[in-house]
């Protein structure tokens, strides 16, 4: 689909062309020459208006450097121009014999005319135009100023549309924390309206973010007393299913919040950045995870050095790994490069995930089933919080279903060296 930018181009370019070719049409139809039998007819005229003059005073045609001479040969006679004469005199009354002649220039006519006997005027006319309508010239010339009135039109939508590439440019900046860089205001009226605009609408989102955050990671801290003081209380309940009951909530509520404050930190204080060795972290972790008695298979691990922040890059590959060791009945991870970036993968044989929910796995708090949140505990914020951490450092993730079932989870991270196996 074309922008904007190209269809306005495109529309001034064509307005341009169709200009070009009525002024071209215009011009032709000024310039060409006069039909042949208006040519024909003027000749025949003079003709008639010689041979009568002649005729009444002989001696006008030494004043008027008139020739008079015999018959022309045949081979001078231009048989053809002479019938479209003869025709056209006939058509006026004229009785004059007169013979056309072969012109030796492109752009002259000579005709001779009948006085008495043998005695025959010569007459020199111009011709009846320049010949051809010179047409490639013509092309030539309208192309080149065509070219020329393309290049202004190109120029001139490239400065009015230069506000809609601002927009497109601030969208391309926004950095993975959602953080709208500051625009200069400067330029034409237009362009400093649209940077201003930009500048304040990002002002008021990044405080909106800014605000929403402080009230997750307060909404997280403050969640803290009160389930401190129902942990304490629960103790005291002699009921031990009850008392085990209340202990659990409490548990999977203090995940809830500590899940919270960690998705505000990584998308609000990012870590210092430093190399970080990928296969190592991915080898903690999945021994780790197997000390909890989850089933976790490491594939082929190629050595993979990163640019990141070694603690949130550990905290991210621990919730997918989980994840897939929790949902999906085992997770089996390989680590590959191909040059430019590390890649990722975390397959599992769960029961995966519908297609159209696939799109909303990494919202906060989303679950399949909400009735697996009684049997799997978790606040539903490890997706979330390992999507930020890995954009945060340039990656990407993706999860798809797999044909032979299961979930595949893909991560790519950008190599600060050249990966070695």
């Amino acid at each position: 689909m074309w922008s904007l930018r190209t269809r306005f181009t495109a529309l001034l370019v064509i307005s341009v062309v169709l200009v070009l070719v009525v002024a071209a049409f215009v011009t032709a139809t000024l310039l060409r020459k006069p039909p042949e039998a208006m040519f024909d007819r003027a000749l025949a005229e003079k003709a008639e208006l010689t041979a009568l003059l002649l005729r009444a005073d002989p001696s006008v045609a030494e004043k008027m450097h008139i020739r008079i001479r015999e018959r022309p040969p045949q081979y001078r006679i231009d048989r053809e121009e002479t019938e479209h004469v003869r025709a056209e005199a006939s058509r006026e009354g004229y009785t004059s014999e007169t013979l056309v002649l072969e012109s030796f220039g492109p752009h002259s006519k000579a005709i001779a005319v009948r006085l008495d006997g043998d005695r025959w005027a010569y007459l020199d006319f111009p011709g009846p135009g320049p010949g051809p309508f010179p047409f490639l010239p013509l092309a030539a010339y309208l192309a080149l100023v065509a070219t020329g009135m393309a290049g202004i039109a190109i120029y001139a939508s490239n400065v009015m549309m230069r506000p809609l590439r601002i927009l497109d440019e601030t969208i391309a900046k926004i950095r993975p924390d959602g953080i709208i860089p500051e625009l200069p205001e400067t330029g034409p009226m237009e362009v400093r309206t649209t940077a201003k605009t930009i500048n304040r609408l990002s002002t008021r989102l990044n405080a909106a973010v800014s605000s929403r955050m402080r009230m997750i990671a307060a909404a997280g801290h403050d969640m803290r007393t009160p389930m401190t003081r129902m942990r304490l209380r629960a103790e005291f309940v002699s009921d031990g299913d009850d008392r085990r009951s209340w202990l659990k909530d409490l548990e999977e509520l203090d995940h809830i919040a500590d899940s919270a404050i960690r998705l505000v930190r990584e998308e609000v204080s990012p870590a210092a950045q430093e190399e970080v060795s990928l296969d190592v972290i991915l080898r903690s972790v999945a021994e780790e995870i197997r000390e909890t008695e989850l089933p976790v298979e490491q594939g082929a691990i190629a050595r993979a050095l990163v640019k990141g922040a070694p603690f949130a890059l550990k905290r991210a590959i621990r919730n997918l790994v989980v994840n897939a060791a929790t949902h999906g009945r085992g997770a089996a991870v390989v680590l590959s490069s191909n040059g430019e970036e590390a890649v990722l993968t975390i397959a599992d044989s769960g029961p995966g995930i519908p297609q159209n929910l696939l799109d909303r796995v990494f919202e906060p708090f989303f679950r399949v089933d909400q009735a697996r949140r009684q049997l799997v505990p978790g606040a539903g914020l490890g997706l979330a919080i390992s999507r930020e951490i890995i954009e945060n450092h340039g990656g990407s993730i993706t999860i798809v279903n797999r044909r032979e079932g299961g979930l595949l989870q893909t991560v790519r991270l950008p190599l600060c060296t050249p990966a070695q196996d």
